[in-house]
């Protein structure tokens, strides 16, 4: 039996609104979900975004594009860097989202950024 991994429950808990999970857009997190890429890594619902990060445990990678607000949904670069595009569906936000991920993104580690040992991408 393998065991359920950091990033495998978090995904779990915010698609099934579980009461101890952070909460976040249902439409947004079950569009990115839907991803595999997104999938791969670490979710973190916000202050009304869903930003994404290659690790599992503070401190965070804080590195990747994010998904803000309602419709229409804006992804920004990772720290509002700049505005990545606009889109009128979770799902188009999503998209969006993968489309700008760096190449070498996933999946998450489980721990902090930056893993011991390792170059920062």
């Amino acid at each position: 039996m393998s065991r359920e991994s950091v990033v495998e429950k978090t995904w779990r808990l915010l698609l099934e609104r579980d009461p101890s999970a952070r909460r976040g857009d249902p439409a947004v997190i079950e569009a990115a979900s839907a991803e595999p890429r997104l999938r791969a890594l670490y979710p973190f619902p916000s202050h009304g975004c869903l930003t994404f990060h290659r690790n599992t445990d503070f401190p965070w990678s804080n590195d990747l594009p994010f998904i803000a607000g309602e419709a229409p949904y804006k992804v920004y670069a990772s720290g509002y860097a700049e505005i990545l595009g606009e889109a009128a569906t979770p799902q188009e936000a999503a998209a969006l989202l993968v489309a700008h991920l760096p190449d070498d993104c996933g999946p998450a580690i489980e721990g902090p950024w930056p893993p011991a040992g390792a170059e920062v991408p």
